[in-house]
C-alpha cells in the first residue's frame, strides 16, 4: 500500500447519551445540576452546566465546569483509541459535547485573562474540527446570552401585571369618584354662598 493509498485517519466519537439528553430536555435551568449529579461522568451534562454558568456571567464556574467536561470527553475518546490531534467531527452529534466544552472553556479563559490557555484551547478545537468554531458560534453562543424564563415565571409575571393593572384601575376610579364628589360639592356650595351674599 502506497502512502497515497493509506487508510484515512480514524474519526473518534464519544458515546451517545440518550438518558442525559432526555433528562436535560425534560428539565429547565434549575435542574441541570441535578442531571450532572445523576450522571457525573457525562461530558454532555457538564458541558450544559458550563454553558449555563457562562450564560449567567459566572466565568470562574464556567471555566471549571467546561474543564471537567473536556477532561471526561478526552478520557472517553482515549479509551476508544483516539490520540490528541485526531479529528473529532462535529457531524457526529455526541462529539459536540467535547467541542462545545473546549469553546466554553476558551471563552472563560479569555474572560479570566488566561490568554495562553485560551490560545491552546482554540487550537485544540480547530484541530479537532476546523468547522466547529463557526458551528458553535451560530448554533449555541447566541442562545447563551438570552435569559431563559420558565413558563411558571412568565405566568407569575402576567398575574402580577394583571393585579397591578386592576389595582391602578381601582385607584383611578376611586380618584375620579372623589374628584366628582368634590366638584359636585363645589357646585352646591357656590350658589349657597351667592344666596348668602344676596341676603346682605
Amino acid at each position: 500500500m502506497t502512502p497515497d493509498q493509506s487508510a484515512p485517519e480514524p474519526e473518534a466519537s464519544l458515546a451517545d447519551e440518550p438518558e442525559v439528553r432526555q433528562a436535560l430536555a425534560d428539565g429547565d435551568r434549575t435542574s441541570v445540576s441535578a442531571v450532572v449529579a445523576g450522571h457525573p461522568s457525562s461530558p454532555l451534562a457538564w458541558t450544559e452546566l458550563a454553558d449555563l454558568a457562562d450564560s449567567e456571567g459566572r466565568t470562574i464556574e464556567s471555566f471549571a465546569f467546561a474543564s471537567v467536561a473536556a477532561d471526561l470527553a478526552r478520557e472517553q475518546l482515549l479509551a476508544g483509541g483516539w490520540q490528541s490531534g485526531d479529528p473529532v467531527p462535529w457531524s457526529d452529534e455526541p462529539n459536540r459535547a467535547y467541542l462545545r466544552a473546549l469553546d466554553t472553556q476558551r471563552r472563560a479563559a479569555e474572560g479570566l485573562g488566561l490568554d495562553e490557555r485560551a490560545g491552546r484551547l482554540a487550537e485544540e478545537l480547530a484541530v479537532a474540527d476546523p468547522e466547529a468554531p463557526a458551528r458553535i458560534a451560530s448554533e449555541f453562543t447566541p442562545t447563551q446570552l438570552i435569559t431563559i424564563v420558565s413558563a411558571a415565571e412568565i405566568s407569575a409575571h402576567d398575574d402580577s401585571a394583571h393585579d397591578i393593572s386592576a389595582h391602578d384601575i381601582a385607584v383611578d376610579e376611586a380618584s375620579n369618584q372623589a374628584t366628582s364628589v368634590a366638584q359636585t360639592g363645589d357646585l352646591v356650595a357656590e350658589p349657597a354662598a351667592s344666596d348668602a351674599a344676596g341676603e346682605d
